[in-house]
């Protein structure tokens, strides 16, 4: 088994870490006190190939594989977890129009949201289905001149700033089958966004809902002409989604944890550098094994949605739980080394703990993780 990054790899993931550090890492405090979004920075990340990292090549996309797309997401995530997350969340929309796209969808589509013309928001959550998304509620009536959309969606993220709206909606019955998905554009009458929610943390996204009342869009907007397919769409995306939430908890905890060590050498406590006491030698110490422990984990679970493992979800929900909870513990760690100082904003240490908190309920809280894992625990799918 090897563990070492191909060369092309640790080039992807140089890049990825210097625009981290140069564009993003010195404006996140003020872009998260502002609330600011910042769309010139973020189109610049598809200048890199950032915008379509899995859509293969043929059709526009930077043709990476998930470990690959793992790998960006942690290094940006080093500058700014809100901004890179916001930017999995397009990566995600432009993997599923490129999968399951028809061939003029994608001529239409895939060119404007490779290059960040278009920025994308993915609307599955409503206010009455999170965890069970089968219940969604918004309805898509088919007529003459194509279909009518109704209904709300609950935490979007970029919603009102964004251009192109993956929506699910339903056509059919109840439960999954009667679900569809359709591409939304920003300026289809009908369609408008609720007030702008004021969060713990991810401020530097928006967070509103997506309200359709009579939003009408032409029968081109189903979303690879077939009606009914839209949960297995949107199932088969959060694998993927999982990965890239876990790794957007990486990036966050290694710079904690570079904070930490510089703060240790550079803070005096009873005549001695604090990086002098055994007690937060051994902190420091667990703080970077379970990163690593994250890391094998996200890489592990990439790896496997790369080689098609029919373990590839289990390992996905094990990587999402355990990076996502283990990058709260470590930035929270790095505050506490802090101490009074990490209290406060000019620190960054608050932020990354307002942040990150986020992370063990996106994409499937970390008990649906659970619930994934024993699922597959008790059919006896393991190795």
């Amino acid at each position: 088994m090897h563990f070492a990054l191909t060369e092309e790899q640790t080039a992807i993931q140089e890049v990825a870490l210097a625009f981290a550090r140069d564009r993003l890492a010195p404006h996140a405090g003020e872009w998260d006190e502002k609330a600011h979004f910042p769309v010139d920075v973020i189109r610049e990340t598809a200048q890199l190939g950032m915008a379509a990292i899995y859509v293969p090549a043929e059709i526009g996309g930077s043709g990476l594989s998930r470990l690959d797309g793992a790998l960006i997401m942690e290094a940006l995530a080093y500058g700014c977890p809100s901004i890179a997350a916001y930017i999995s969340i397009h990566n995600m929309v432009a993997w599923m129009v490129g999968k399951y796209g028809t061939a003029e969808q994608i001529a239409a589509w895939m060119p404007k949201l490779a290059t960040m013309e278009w920025l994308g928001s993915y609307c599955l959550t409503e206010p009455g289905a999170g965890s069970d998304a089968a219940a969604l509620k918004t309805t898509a009536r088919k007529d003459a001149d194509g279909y009518i959309l109704n209904g709300t969606k609950q935490f979007i993220s970029g919603a009102g700033a964004t251009d192109f709206y993956f929506i699910f909606a339903r056509t059919g019955g109840e439960g999954a089958d009667g679900v569809s998905a359709f591409a939304v554009m920003k300026d289809t009458p009908g369609l408008s966004f609720g007030a702008i929610e004021k969060k713990m943390g991810w401020n530097a996204q928006p967070t509103r809902q997506v309200i359709m009342d009579n939003a009408r869009v032409p029968a081109s907007a189903l979303v690879g002409g077939v009606e009914g397919r839209g949960f297995r769409f949107a199932m088969s995306g959060l694998d993927g989604g999982r990965i890239n939430i876990g790794a957007c908890s990486l990036g966050p905890a290694a710079f904690a944890i570079d904070k930490a060590r510089d703060y240790m050498f550079e803070r005096k406590a009873f005549g001695k550098n604090l990086a002098d006491f055994q007690v937060l030698q051994f902190k420091l110490a667990d703080m970077a094994t379970n990163l690593e422990a994250g890391r094998l984990m996200i890489y592990r679970a990439a790896d496997a949605l790369d080689r098609a493992d029919p373990h590839a979800s289990m390992y996905s929900a094990m990587g999402k739980r355990f990076a996502t909870d283990a990058g709260f513990e470590i930035v929270n760690e790095a505050l506490q080394l802090h101490g009074g100082y990490g209290y406060l904003k000019d620190y960054g240490m608050e932020k990354l703990v307002r942040d990150l908190r986020v992370h063990q309920i996106l994409e499937g809280t970390n008990e649906i993780m659970r619930v994934v894992i024993s699922r597959k625990l008790l059919a006896g799918n393991r190795r």
